[in-house]
């Protein structure tokens, strides 16, 4: 098992590594080039700028029973298709039961933005999203 992490805008990359460290899990930061980490016990990818570049290099990589933090519904489609365990950035594990639904959501908020309309963008980010994401890959990484 490794830890990837879709980088790029990524809230809980620093407590991602440290779990990493704390379980002894090979942990890998996958960022474009208009970022930059480098992070002890982590080892960076970076990929060149450009639409879903980090998304294609993250699931080439992905392996079964690997866990992959991202926010992007499709990357964890594709992580779910490959047998890897996809976790968002607030504790929310994807799976099969849940990702349609959440697939056809963003693709109804795309069809509302396409037409003019706007749409709120996400609230501050709060310590319970945090503890909650923790909690969450803390007992992933238990299971391994």
């Amino acid at each position: 098992m490794k830890l990837l992490i879709d980088a790029d805008g990524c809230p809980v990359v620093d407590l991602t590594v440290r779990l990493a460290r704390e379980f002894g899990v090979k942990c890998l930061i996958l960022c474009d080039t208009a970022h930059v980490f480098q992070k002890e016990g982590a080892e960076t990818l970076t990929v060149s700028k450009g639409a879903d570049s980090v998304d294609f290099a993250l699931v080439n990589r992905v392996e079964p029973g690997d866990i992959a933090v991202t926010q992007d519904y499709g990357l964890a489609a594709m992580c779910l298709a490959k047998r890897a365990l996809p976790l968002s950035q607030d504790g929310l594990l994807y799976t099969e039961e849940n990702i349609g639904t959440l697939l056809q959501s963003r693709y109804a908020a795309q069809k509302i933005r396409r037409s003019g309309g706007r749409l709120k963008g996400p609230k501050k980010r709060t310590s319970e999203q945090d503890a909650a994401f923790e909690r969450t890959l803390r007992r992933l990484l238990q299971l391994r």
